[in-house]
């Protein structure tokens, strides 16, 4: 009697847990990211690239179960090599596709990043700004409105070295 009262309470938590582990299907979210990024600067005879600590802070709507939208602040940290210094930060906005599975989502999200990165050297200082392609793919998993992601996303920015960053991020759903 006790192995199947035991055996009750075990398959009614894994079925409250696999409850709280589905996810969202739709609403605004409010986050932010940190992880590893790579920038640098790419001008003339200068191109080099460099990892840092970079962050980002996130808005979005999932419209629906497979498709949402988001923006971006990213910081992408300070990068330094041989005397040369970078720093990007750029704001982004994505179209977000979501293939959701059981307990997670995978999605993959395509947009644009208006950037600036400022650089500098012994012999120069440089500012430059643009807009350009961005993209980014990831795996999230939410319990209730809190969601949990680890994503990478890409821009596409050949003067400050195609900088990426890689993030363990946390988000909460507005219903």
């Amino acid at each position: 009697m006790m192995q199947r009262t035991m055996a009750l309470i075990v398959v009614m938590a894994l079925g409250l847990s696999a409850q709280q582990a589905c996810a969202v299907e739709h609403g605004f979210y409010l986050g932010g990211a940190l992880g590893q990024s790579d920038s640098g600067l790419k001008s003339g005879n200068v191109n080099y690239s460099d990892t840092d600590t970079g962050w980002k802070l996130i808005a979005g709507f999932r419209a629906f179960k497979m498709l949402g939208f988001e923006v971006n602040y990213v910081d992408l940290g300070n990068t330094s090599t041989a005397g040369a210094k970078a720093n990007t930060k750029a704001f982004d906005g994505f179209v977000v596709g979501v293939l959701p599975i059981p307990f997670v989502d995978i999605y993959g999200k395509v947009g644009l990043v208006s950037w600036k990165t400022d650089g500098s050297s012994p012999n120069f200082s440089l500012s430059q700004s643009g807009s350009d392609f961005a993209y980014g793919a990831g795996v999230g998993m939410s319990f209730g409105p809190v969601g949990v992601r680890l994503e990478y996303e890409g821009f596409d920015i050949q003067q400050a070295s195609t900088p990426s960053l890689l993030s363990i991020g946390v988000t909460y759903t507005f219903l």
